[in-house]
């Protein structure tokens, strides 16, 4: 069994990889975005052909994890896409946005064609093939290992990057020889907002494991939200509008979390909000839905009576119309509008109006991937082109990383570190180069795994786990007796020993019952 890298290596764009043995099947099918140099690999080859592909497994709805879906199914694909409950929802809201974002990118540039004599685009996919996607769309509950063939099983995991994220374990090969891989998908931050952490995963013999920010840590939740309320300020003294682009999917949901606490707490003074994203209202119904999926912060406050989501300053913008009457009005408000790299929709009008503005700020609360409008603000472009027409960048920019839905490094390390396999294959994705090469180092360095950074293209080959002979446990008189010569000679040691070799069994403890627990879930 093989594993080909068709995107997301070496890059954070484009997530989808090929898994092929006595059939074919993918994990995410999602589109290439940034420069476009990168945006170019929509269109080539499959490398495979999609009629041949069994199923996709679907880690979760970003549009760089699932957005060439529609594609691949207008090219051939017949399988079933397995997701999450959660997962397939939001799924369908942003395909059909990403459709009717194809067809109108199509038409435009289809426009400046013909000016020049050339023929018209196509588009790459359309809101009818996005549709096409939705009888496929199969949902299988998290934390169940479920047989997709004689040698492929599968169980979803909570991934704690945005509702229903996923992590991926799969089971190749006959049962008593089956190699395990796991794929991290997107992992999220411990304590997140709304979500809850990442579930530790102990057990396989290949991992995929993302590093969007392998080569740092972010700030602190406390320090980022302080930054944002110094935006908020800034811009109200000022009589101007702070401007967030935001991932319509998560990212939109914090802020509205936060900006509501902020408001209750009376931390920053009133003034509107306008959440100025048709896809970020519809995806936002979604999370007031799926309240199963909700940390214990987010459920304590559904339970008194509090909408994590809305409060009395909030303007939903859904028309044309209502986008282009903000940047009308006068007077100091906070826009939160999508694409969340500054590559497209009504984010960029706002720019236009406000960017060039000395007292506006402009808050950066995701990952700005190389080529977009968003990076080139953030490495400091003193001035930059929207629309075809030079903007000034006067207004404040603040880069706020604790906002991020990403585990930065110390977490994906940590988060790696859970495995036992002192032979396991760590393969590093999801990032770029200079990301990837520095976490694949610190994964060799502090926890002896090899790893390495596949490039796209790369044939990764799965070799077969031998069986071994299943160890014996002890009955529950033996482990008992252990138990009592341990604490016998734990009470003869100094108090400070006795504390830390208490610690350490207590630490061994906890794996073991989590071992426990994915043992008795597996059946």
């Amino acid at each position: 069994m093989k594993i080909t890298c068709l995107g997301a290596a070496r890059c954070v764009t484009g997530s989808c990889y090929l898994i092929e043995g006595a059939k074919k099947y993918l994990v995410d099918c999602g589109l290439f975005q940034g420069g476009k140099e990168i945006e170019k690999l929509n269109r080539e080859p499959w490398g495979f052909q999609p009629g041949e592909i069994a199923a996709v497994f679907l880690t979760h709805a970003h549009i760089d994890h699932c957005g060439r879906l529609p594609k691949l199914v207008r090219d051939g694909f017949r399988g079933k896409i397995y997701a999450t409950r959660p997962t397939v929802e939001l799924t369908k809201i942003l395909l059909l946005d990403s459709g009717h974002i194809q067809e109108v990118e199509a038409e435009l540039q289809s426009r400046k064609n013909r000016r020049r004599g050339r023929s018209d685009l196509t588009p790459l996919y359309t809101v009818a093939d996005a549709e096409a996607c939705f009888p496929l769309l199969e949902i299988i509950p998290k934390d169940k290992t479920v047989p997709i063939e004689d040698d492929l099983r599968v169980s979803f995991r909570n991934a704690g990057h945005i509702l229903g994220s996923s992590i991926l374990e799969i089971w190749c090969g006959p049962e008593t020889a089956a190699h395990k891989v796991v794929f991290s998908g997107d992992l999220g931050r411990k304590d997140q907002l709304i979500l809850k952490d990442p579930q530790p995963i102990l057990a396989a013999d290949s991992l995929f494991v993302e590093s969007t920010y392998g080569d740092r840590n972010h700030k602190t939740f406390e320090a980022s939200e302080n930054e944002l309320i110094e935006a908020i300020h800034h811009s109200y003294r000022s009589g101007e509008k702070v401007i967030i682009p935001a991932f319509a999917v998560e990212r939109t949901q914090e802020l509205l979390y936060v900006i509501g606490e902020c408001f209750r707490n009376g931390r920053i003074p009133s003034m509107p909000v306008y959440l100025d994203s048709p896809l970020a209202i519809d995806a936002t119904e979604v999370f007031r839905r799926r309240r199963d999926e909700y940390d214990e912060a987010a459920t304590e406050m559904v339970r008194n009576g509090i909408d994590p989501f809305s409060f009395p300053e909030l303007v939903l913008s859904r028309t044309t119309e209502d986008s282009i009457a903000i940047n009308q009005k006068t007077g100091s408000a906070i826009v939160i509008a999508g694409s969340g790299m500054c590559t497209a929709g009504r984010i960029k009008h706002h720019l236009k109006h406000n960017l060039w503005r000395p007292g506006a700020s402009l808050v950066i609360v995701g990952f700005q991937a190389a080529g977009t409008l968003g990076r080139s603000i953030v490495d400091g472009q003193r001035a930059v082109k929207i629309y075809g027409e030079k903007i000034m960048v006067r207004a404040k920019v603040f880069t706020i990383g604790g906002f991020s839905a990403h585990a930065d490094q110390s977490l994906l390390l940590n988060w790696v570190s859970h495995f036992e396999n002192p032979k396991l294959r760590v393969h590093i994705i999801h990032g770029e180069p200079r990301s990837s090469e520095a976490f694949a180092a610190l994964v060799k360095d502090r926890l002896g795994l090899p790893s390495h950074v596949p490039n796209l293209g790369d044939v990764i080959t799965l070799r077969p786990i031998e069986a071994e002979a299943a160890p014996v446990a002890p009955g529950p008189e033996v482990a008992a007796q252990r138990f009592d010569r341990f604490m016998t000679r734990l009470a003869t040691l100094p108090p400070a020993l006795q504390a830390k070799l208490w610690a350490q069994m207590e630490a061994d403890l906890a794996r073991s019952e989590a071992r426990l627990e994915t043992a008795l879930r597996e059946g």
